[in-house]
């Protein structure tokens, strides 16, 4: 199907007369009723379009199908862009930690907490999930075209004063500036550093040392923290928004990353330094895309129990190629991996005689990972292997 996204498109379609088959999404289309009624569209698909009551029975009557925008929603469930930060957090005011209820992120996470959380307590809130997630993984593929997307996972509570969250900043950095595109699971921790890295990807290197110092900064006394935040203190959004005001992206496309958080987990707010947000309602739909689209390596910073379950969720993609690339697989951290979490190991076995054995490696700093990735030794499945 042809996708039409715009209204250049839509009247180019038009013009043209190609409107069969078309996949039409998100257009106020109430104006164009005369027109449509002069044309067939059978087999064509309208997604959340606004139509005149005749304008639809025209397009079901000739073997089309419509979608129309579903009411009272406070996400738009047919989306053909992802979010930004500054579309997420609207209505947040740094200095008043309660305004973050009200923001479009705190509101659908809201919504999503009142309709059954992981399990939809109607058909209306299960529909309306499943076609957001499809729109923006729609607009994710639209998106990510030829970059070269490297992903970077990590624990969410890497502390932000900690060397291992500079070392995951100062990885990211420089693989922005090497030309790659981070892309992480766009929480807090480790996730945050990718992005805090490549935001400062065109700035001077002191910069990035100067944000740091602003954001390790924790307060005298703890205290209960944002309610949409609840394991952290309660400025923790609050500087990474002063960060923001002092270091402006000063080149977008130098600095852009992307963020795959989840409001599964909505209680953590999405990290406010990456340029470019899909936000998903089902977790694992989330998790499956962010490491396929991953095809010049993940990285693995130090984390717990999620991580290690993306780490093998990653290995098993690699041992099947079933998502049609082998790509590295980079520990950062031999230490850790190799001992307080002794992973890599076991990997390195069950990776024994597979060609994503070649791609494994474990290391402790920034020029390795960068010399690794820019390899770009990403393999094609030899054949399928049953299971």
């Amino acid at each position: 199907m042809r996708e039409i996204e715009t209204r250049a498109q839509w009247e180019e379609a038009m013009e043209n007369g190609l409107l069969l088959g078309l996949a039409v999404q998100g257009l106020d289309l109430t104006g164009d009723t005369e027109r449509i009624l002069q044309h067939d569209f059978d087999s064509s698909l309208f997604l959340g379009c606004g139509l005149a009551p005749e304008a639809q029975h025209h397009i079901e009557a000739g073997g089309g199908t419509v979608l129309p925008p579903l009411r009272d929603l406070p996400f738009d469930a047919f989306p053909t862009h992802l979010y930004t930060p500054e579309r997420l957090f609207a209505g947040y005011v740094p200095s008043e930690p309660d305004t973050y209820e009200h923001s479009l992120d705190g509101r659908i996470y809201a919504w999503w907490r009142r309709t059954g959380q992981t399990i939809p307590s109607t058909i209306r809130a299960s529909l309306a999930r499943r076609l957001h997630d499809h729109g923006i993984s729609d607009a994710l593929f639209d998106m990510i075209g030829a970059f070269k997307v490297v992903a970077i996972m990590g624990g969410h509570n890497l502390e932000r004063a900690s060397a291992e969250y500079r070392l995951v900043a100062t990885v990211a950095r420089a693989l922005t500036r090497a030309g790659y595109f981070l892309a992480s699971g766009g929480g807090p921790g480790a996730m945050e550093a990718t992005h805090l890295g490549a935001w400062f990807a065109p700035r001077a290197d002191d910069d990035l040392e100067d944000a740091l110092a602003t954001l390790g900064k924790r307060p005298a006394t703890e205290t209960e923290g944002l309610r949409a935040h609840e394991y952290q203190d309660v400025d923790w959004l609050a500087r990474a928004f002063e960060v923001r005001e002092r270091y402006p992206l000063v080149d977008r496309a130098a600095g852009r990353s992307l963020g795959i958080p989840t409001w599964h987990y909505g209680h953590e707010p999405p990290n406010a330094f990456a340029t470019d947000i899909a936000k998903y309602f089902a977790s694992s739909v989330r998790e499956e895309g962010l490491l396929s689209i991953a095809r010049y390596g993940v990285i693995y910073a130090p984390g717990s129990m999620g991580t290690i379950q993306e780490i093998f969720h990653d290995a098993t993609q690699n041992h099947y190629g079933s998502v049609g690339a082998i790509s590295p697989m980079i520990f950062l951290g031999r230490r850790y991996w190799t001992e307080t979490k002794p992973v890599y190991p076991l990997l390195e076995k069950l990776a024994a005689g597979q060609p994503y054995a070649k791609l494994l490696a474990a290391v402790d700093e920034a020029d390795e990972v960068v010399e690794l990735v820019s390899r770009e030794a990403v393999l094609e499945p030899e054949c399928d292997e049953g299971i």
